[in-house]
C-alpha cells in the first residue's frame, strides 16, 4: 500500500492516497466548485425540484465514490471512508443551521442565498484543507496527538450538551460580530444589497456591501466548525487522503442540500443531543486509541461499531425530533441554538 500524505511531514502515515489520486480528486472537487459557481453565476431563487436534483447527484457521487474505495482497496478502508463520510454529513447539517441563522441576521435575499453559501463552502474546503494537513503533522510528530483531539471531541459534545439541556438560543447580533465591526473600521458599509458585489463606488471612496459583510462572517464560522469536524473524522481513520475526501463530499453538498432541509430544519429539536453522543463516541474511541498504544489490555472500538452507533444515533434523534414535534408547522423564524 502506497503511503503518501497532504504534507511531507505526515508522509509516513499509511494512505491510499497516490500523488496520481491526490491530483485527480483535487481536480475534480475543484471542477465540482467551478461548476456550482456557474450555476450560480446568475442569482435566482432556488426551487426544490433543483435543491432535490443537486442533493441527489451530491449524495450519489459519495456514495459511489465509496463503492470504488471498498472495491478497489478493501472492506476497511471503504467502512472507514463511509464511516468518516457519515460523521462529516451529520456534522454540515448541524452547520446548516447557523448558515441559517446568518443569512436570516444580515437579510440575505433569496437570489443571493446560495452565492453566500457556495463562498462558505470554498473557503471551508481551503480551511478543512489546511487542519487536515495539520492533523496529519500532529500524528506523526505527537505521540499524545489523538488525546488531544479526543479532549477537543468531549469538550464539544459536552458544549454541544450543556447548551441543548439549557435550552439556550440567540439571535445573531451583527453589530456584535468582531468580523462585521473589524470591516466597519476599515471600510464604509453600505446599506443596500447590490446583487453580488462585495464594493461599490460610494462618492469618491468604495465601500462595501452587506453582501461581503455575511460572506466574511460566514467564513469565520468555517474555522470554528473546523476545530471539531477535522478531529472527528481523524478518529474514524488516519488516512489523510480519506480524511479529505470525506470532508470535500459532505461540504459540496451543502448549497444544494440548505434548500432542501431549510423548512424542516426547525424540526430537528434534537439533533444537538444525537451529535454530542456521537462526538463524545468519538472522543471516547480516539482516547481509546492513544491509550492501546501504551498499554495493550486497553480494548479499542473497531470502526464497523462505530458506524453502527452513529446510525443508530442519527435515526433515533430524527424520529424523536419528528415525533417531538408532529403536527407543528416548521419554525421559520431564524433562530438555532448557539452552538460555539
Amino acid at each position: 500500500m502506497t503511503e503518501l500524505s497532504p504534507l511531507s511531514a505526515a508522509s509516513s502515515l499509511s494512505s491510499v492516497g497516490t500523488p496520481t489520486l491526490w491530483a485527480v480528486t483535487i481536480v475534480g472537487v475543484l471542477v465540482l466548485l467551478v461548476l456550482d459557481f456557474l450555476v450560480t453565476r446568475r442569482p435566482h431563487e432556488v426551487s426544490m425540484r433543483e435543491a432535490v436534483g443537486w442533493s441527489a447527484f451530491y449524495i450519489a457521487l459519495p456514495l459511489a465514490f465509496g463503492g470504488w474505495v471498498w472495491a478497489r482497496y478493501g472492506s476497511q478502508q471503504g467502512v472507514e471512508y463511509l464511516t468518516g463520510y457519515l460523521v462529516e454529513k451529520s456534522l454540515s447539517v448541524d452547520n446548516l443551521f447557523v448558515f441559517m441563522l446568518l443569512l436570516a441576521a444580515f437579510a440575505v435575499p433569496s437570489v443571493l442565498a446560495q452565492r453566500v453559501l457556495l463562498y462558505g463552502i470554498a473557503g471551508a474546503l481551503v480551511l478543512r484543507g489546511v487542519f487536515i494537513a495539520l492533523g496529519a503533522a500532529a500524528l506523526q510528530t505527537l505521540d499524545f496527538a489523538f488525546l488531544i483531539f479526543a479532549l477537543i471531541l468531549l469538550a464539544t459534545a459536552a458544549k454541544l450538551l450543556r447548551d441543548a439541556l439549557s435550552g439556550h438560543q440567540q439571535e445573531v447580533d451583527i453589530n456584535r460580530m468582531r468580523s462585521v465591526r473589524l470591516l466597519r473600521k476599515i471600510m464604509p458599509v453600505v446599506d443596500e444589497y447590490h446583487g453580488t458585489k462585495m464594493t461599490v463606488r460610494q462618492g469618491a471612496k468604495r465601500a462595501l456591501t452587506p453582501f461581503a459583510l455575511v460572506v466574511v462572517a460566514v467564513l469565520a464560522t468555517d474555522i470554528v466548525f473546523a476545530v471539531d469536524s477535522v478531529p472527528a473524522v481523524y478518529g474514524i481513520t488516519e488516512d489523510p487522503y480519506l480524511v479529505f475526501a470525506t470532508n470535500a463530499f459532505a461540504l459540496l453538498g451543502l448549497r444544494a442540500l440548505y434548500f432542501v432541509l431549510h423548512a424542516a430544519l426547525s424540526r430537528l429539536v434534537h439533533l444537538s443531543y444525537g451529535l454530542a453522543i456521537i462526538l463524545a463516541f468519538i472522543g471516547l474511541k480516539l482516547g481509546l486509541h492513544w491509550a492501546h498504544g501504551i498499554w495493550d489490555s486497553v480494548p479499542e472500538i473497531p470502526t464497523p461499531a462505530s458506524l453502527g452507533v452513529i446510525i443508530g444515533v442519527l435515526v433515533v434523534v430524527t424520529l424523536t425530533s419528528l415525533r417531538a414535534t408532529r403536527g407543528q408547522q416548521p419554525d421559520r423564524r431564524e433562530v438555532v441554538s448557539e452552538r460555539h
